[in-house]
Protein backbone atom coordinates (compact mmCIF):
# COMPACT_ATOMS: atom_id res chain seq x y z
CA UNK A 1 0.00 0.00 0.00
CA UNK A 2 1.32 3.25 -1.06
CA UNK A 3 1.68 5.99 1.08
CA UNK A 4 -0.97 8.65 -0.27
CA UNK A 5 -3.63 5.36 0.28
CA UNK A 6 -2.37 4.49 3.85
CA UNK A 7 -3.27 8.26 4.66
CA UNK A 8 -6.63 8.18 2.88
CA UNK A 9 -7.36 4.98 4.63
CA UNK A 10 -6.34 7.08 8.11
CA UNK A 11 -8.69 9.83 6.71
CA UNK A 12 -11.76 7.69 6.23
CA UNK A 13 -11.02 5.82 9.67
CA UNK A 14 -11.07 8.90 11.52
CA UNK A 15 -14.36 10.32 9.88
CA UNK A 16 -17.94 9.54 10.60
CA UNK A 17 -19.81 12.03 8.28
CA UNK A 18 -18.22 10.84 4.80
CA UNK A 19 -19.81 12.13 1.74
CA UNK A 20 -18.79 11.15 -1.82
CA UNK A 21 -19.07 13.05 -4.99
CA UNK A 22 -18.76 11.02 -8.28
CA UNK A 23 -18.91 10.73 -11.90
CA UNK A 24 -18.27 8.29 -15.06
CA UNK A 25 -14.80 6.97 -13.79
CA UNK A 26 -16.40 5.33 -10.99
CA UNK A 27 -18.46 3.13 -13.51
CA UNK A 28 -16.05 2.60 -16.34
CA UNK A 29 -14.18 0.03 -14.44
CA UNK A 30 -17.70 -1.53 -14.54
CA UNK A 31 -17.53 -1.79 -18.13
CA UNK A 32 -19.81 1.41 -19.07
CA UNK A 33 -17.97 4.11 -21.23
CA UNK A 34 -17.74 7.55 -20.74
CA UNK A 35 -20.44 8.32 -22.95
CA UNK A 36 -19.84 12.38 -23.06
CA UNK A 37 -16.65 11.54 -25.06
CA UNK A 38 -16.62 11.49 -28.87
CA UNK A 39 -14.80 8.79 -30.04
CA UNK A 40 -14.01 6.38 -33.08
CA UNK A 41 -17.88 4.35 -32.85
CA UNK A 42 -19.50 7.58 -32.61
CA UNK A 43 -18.24 9.85 -35.27
CA UNK A 44 -18.20 6.18 -37.58
CA UNK A 45 -22.12 5.33 -36.50
CA UNK A 46 -23.82 8.67 -35.55
CA UNK A 47 -24.50 12.09 -37.25
CA UNK A 48 -24.41 13.91 -34.75
CA UNK A 49 -22.00 13.96 -31.36
CA UNK A 50 -23.59 13.02 -27.56
CA UNK A 51 -24.03 15.85 -26.95
CA UNK A 52 -26.37 17.02 -29.25
CA UNK A 53 -28.33 13.47 -29.60
CA UNK A 54 -28.76 14.33 -25.79
CA UNK A 55 -30.04 17.68 -26.08
CA UNK A 56 -33.92 18.27 -25.31
CA UNK A 57 -34.47 20.20 -28.40
CA UNK A 58 -32.81 16.89 -29.96
CA UNK A 59 -35.17 14.82 -28.11
CA UNK A 60 -37.79 16.73 -29.30
CA UNK A 61 -37.34 17.09 -33.01
CA UNK A 62 -35.63 13.76 -33.33
CA UNK A 63 -36.80 11.17 -31.26
CA UNK A 64 -36.50 8.10 -33.61
CA UNK A 65 -32.75 9.09 -34.06
CA UNK A 66 -32.62 9.94 -29.94
CA UNK A 67 -33.82 6.41 -28.85
CA UNK A 68 -31.71 4.86 -31.24
CA UNK A 69 -28.58 6.36 -29.64
CA UNK A 70 -30.65 5.84 -26.27
CA UNK A 71 -30.82 2.03 -26.37
CA UNK A 72 -27.49 1.99 -27.63
CA UNK A 73 -25.42 3.65 -25.28
CA UNK A 74 -26.76 4.35 -22.60
CA UNK A 75 -29.32 1.55 -21.59
CA UNK A 76 -27.22 -1.24 -19.73
CA UNK A 77 -26.75 -4.76 -20.31
CA UNK A 78 -25.74 -7.37 -17.71
CA UNK A 79 -23.59 -4.59 -15.90
CA UNK A 80 -22.43 -4.76 -12.18
CA UNK A 81 -21.21 -2.60 -9.21
CA UNK A 82 -17.92 -3.10 -8.58
CA UNK A 83 -15.31 -2.70 -5.73
CA UNK A 84 -15.60 1.05 -5.27
CA UNK A 85 -19.83 1.06 -5.32
CA UNK A 86 -19.78 -1.99 -2.84
CA UNK A 87 -17.01 -0.35 -0.54
CA UNK A 88 -19.01 2.67 -0.45
CA UNK A 89 -21.97 0.94 0.40
CA UNK A 90 -20.39 -0.67 3.39
CA UNK A 91 -19.40 2.43 4.26
CA UNK A 92 -22.60 3.52 4.48
CA UNK A 93 -23.72 0.34 6.17
CA UNK A 94 -21.18 1.18 8.94
CA UNK A 95 -22.45 4.52 9.51
CA UNK A 96 -19.68 6.46 8.57
CA UNK A 97 -20.51 7.32 4.97
CA UNK A 98 -24.08 9.66 4.83
CA UNK A 99 -24.84 10.50 1.29
CA UNK A 100 -23.50 9.54 -2.68
CA UNK A 101 -23.82 12.33 -5.02
CA UNK A 102 -23.35 10.92 -8.73
CA UNK A 103 -23.53 12.63 -11.82
CA UNK A 104 -24.18 9.03 -13.27
CA UNK A 105 -27.69 7.63 -14.35
CA UNK A 106 -26.70 3.82 -14.52
CA UNK A 107 -28.19 3.44 -10.86
CA UNK A 108 -24.86 0.92 -9.86
CA UNK A 109 -24.87 2.36 -6.47
CA UNK A 110 -28.35 1.61 -5.43
CA UNK A 111 -27.84 -2.18 -6.94
CA UNK A 112 -24.86 -2.28 -4.47
CA UNK A 113 -26.19 -1.24 -1.80
CA UNK A 114 -26.25 2.48 -1.29
CA UNK A 115 -29.48 3.67 0.09
CA UNK A 116 -28.89 7.31 0.33
CA UNK A 117 -27.99 8.50 -3.78
CA UNK A 118 -28.65 12.00 -4.77
CA UNK A 119 -28.83 11.46 -8.84
CA UNK A 120 -27.47 14.55 -10.19
CA UNK A 121 -28.77 14.02 -13.42
CA UNK A 122 -31.12 11.13 -12.87
CA UNK A 123 -31.72 7.67 -13.98
CA UNK A 124 -32.13 5.21 -16.98
CA UNK A 125 -34.49 3.35 -14.59
CA UNK A 126 -37.09 5.86 -14.62
CA UNK A 127 -38.99 7.20 -17.18
CA UNK A 128 -42.72 8.96 -18.10
CA UNK A 129 -44.57 10.71 -20.52
CA UNK A 130 -43.17 13.83 -21.98
CA UNK A 131 -46.81 14.93 -22.67
CA UNK A 132 -49.26 14.05 -19.43
CA UNK A 133 -45.91 13.08 -17.15
CA UNK A 134 -47.13 9.91 -15.76
CA UNK A 135 -44.81 7.70 -14.39
CA UNK A 136 -44.53 4.70 -16.22
CA UNK A 137 -41.46 1.08 -16.06
CA UNK A 138 -38.46 1.98 -17.86
CA UNK A 139 -39.14 -1.35 -19.40
CA UNK A 140 -41.44 0.59 -21.66
CA UNK A 141 -38.92 2.75 -22.69
CA UNK A 142 -35.47 0.95 -22.71
CA UNK A 143 -36.61 -2.39 -24.53
CA UNK A 144 -37.78 -2.37 -27.99
CA UNK A 145 -37.42 0.17 -30.73
CA UNK A 146 -38.65 3.17 -32.60
CA UNK A 147 -40.22 6.06 -30.05
CA UNK A 148 -42.09 4.63 -27.20
CA UNK A 149 -45.35 5.91 -26.80
CA UNK A 150 -47.53 6.44 -23.43
CA UNK A 151 -50.92 5.16 -23.70
CA UNK A 152 -52.29 8.94 -23.68
CA UNK A 153 -49.79 8.60 -27.17
CA UNK A 154 -47.19 11.64 -25.87
CA UNK A 155 -43.73 10.06 -25.93
CA UNK A 156 -42.08 8.68 -23.04
CA UNK A 157 -38.64 10.09 -22.08
CA UNK A 158 -35.66 8.89 -19.68
CA UNK A 159 -35.81 10.56 -16.30
CA UNK A 160 -32.54 12.00 -17.19
CA UNK A 161 -31.44 15.59 -17.30
CA UNK A 162 -30.66 15.98 -21.40
CA UNK A 163 -28.47 18.58 -22.20
CA UNK A 164 -30.79 22.13 -22.25
CA UNK A 165 -32.23 21.27 -19.09
CA UNK A 166 -31.50 22.45 -15.61
CA UNK A 167 -30.93 19.78 -12.94
CA UNK A 168 -33.42 19.29 -9.83
CA UNK A 169 -33.66 22.02 -7.39
CA UNK A 170 -34.86 19.38 -4.96
CA UNK A 171 -31.86 17.27 -5.81
CA UNK A 172 -29.60 20.15 -5.38
CA UNK A 173 -30.58 21.21 -2.12
CA UNK A 174 -30.01 17.84 -0.70
CA UNK A 175 -26.88 17.71 -2.51
CA UNK A 176 -25.41 21.04 -0.99
CA UNK A 177 -26.79 19.94 2.56
CA UNK A 178 -24.85 16.91 3.08
CA UNK A 179 -22.04 18.46 1.58
CA UNK A 180 -22.31 21.55 3.75
CA UNK A 181 -22.47 19.03 6.70
CA UNK A 182 -18.99 16.13 5.72
CA UNK A 183 -16.75 16.61 7.74
CA UNK A 184 -14.75 14.08 4.47
CA UNK A 185 -15.59 14.93 1.08
CA UNK A 186 -14.24 12.10 -1.36
CA UNK A 187 -14.49 13.31 -5.49
CA UNK A 188 -13.92 10.46 -7.29
CA UNK A 189 -13.84 9.62 -10.99
CA UNK A 190 -14.74 13.15 -12.61
CA UNK A 191 -12.87 15.61 -14.25
CA UNK A 192 -15.14 18.37 -12.54
CA UNK A 193 -15.49 20.25 -15.46
CA UNK A 194 -19.99 20.01 -15.82
CA UNK A 195 -21.55 22.50 -14.16
CA UNK A 196 -23.89 23.23 -11.98
CA UNK A 197 -22.51 19.55 -10.68
CA UNK A 198 -18.89 20.06 -10.11
CA UNK A 199 -19.55 23.25 -8.31
CA UNK A 200 -21.43 21.80 -5.47
CA UNK A 201 -17.81 21.04 -4.33
CA UNK A 202 -17.56 24.66 -3.22
CA UNK A 203 -19.92 24.06 -0.46
CA UNK A 204 -17.85 21.95 1.55
CA UNK A 205 -16.58 23.57 4.74
CA UNK A 206 -13.68 20.41 5.70
CA UNK A 207 -10.66 19.75 5.71
CA UNK A 208 -10.43 16.72 4.37
CA UNK A 209 -11.12 16.76 0.68
CA UNK A 210 -9.80 14.09 -1.26
CA UNK A 211 -9.70 13.74 -5.32
CA UNK A 212 -9.36 10.60 -6.78
CA UNK A 213 -8.62 10.71 -10.17
CA UNK A 214 -6.19 9.66 -13.07
CA UNK A 215 -6.28 13.30 -14.51
CA UNK A 216 -6.03 16.21 -12.93
CA UNK A 217 -8.54 18.75 -11.92
CA UNK A 218 -9.18 22.63 -11.51
CA UNK A 219 -9.67 21.43 -7.92
CA UNK A 220 -6.74 20.01 -7.27
CA UNK A 221 -4.95 23.09 -5.96
CA UNK A 222 -8.21 23.12 -2.98
CA UNK A 223 -7.60 19.04 -2.05
CA UNK A 224 -5.85 17.47 0.89
CA UNK A 225 -4.90 14.70 -0.56
CA UNK A 226 -4.75 13.94 -4.37
CA UNK A 227 -4.98 10.31 -5.55
CA UNK A 228 -3.66 9.31 -9.30
CA UNK A 229 -5.20 5.50 -9.57
CA UNK A 230 -8.54 4.03 -10.63
CA UNK A 231 -10.42 4.55 -7.99
CA UNK A 232 -11.85 0.93 -7.78
CA UNK A 233 -8.10 -0.39 -6.47
CA UNK A 234 -7.71 2.59 -4.22
CA UNK A 235 -11.47 1.37 -2.61
CA UNK A 236 -10.43 -2.08 -2.18
CA UNK A 237 -7.52 -0.82 0.26
CA UNK A 238 -9.69 0.86 2.32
Amino acid sequence: MNANIQKFKEMVSQSDNIVFFGGAGVSTESGIPDFRSVDGLYSQKYKYPPEQILSHSFFEAKPEEFFEFYRDKLVLGDVEPNTAHYRLAELENQGKLRAVVTQNIDGLHQLAGSKNVLELHGSIHRCYCAACGEVRPASLMNEGTGVPRCSCGGILRPDVVLYEEGLANSVISGAVHFIRQADMLIVGGTSLVVYPAAGLINYYNGDKLVLINRDATSYDNMASLIIREKIGEVFAQV
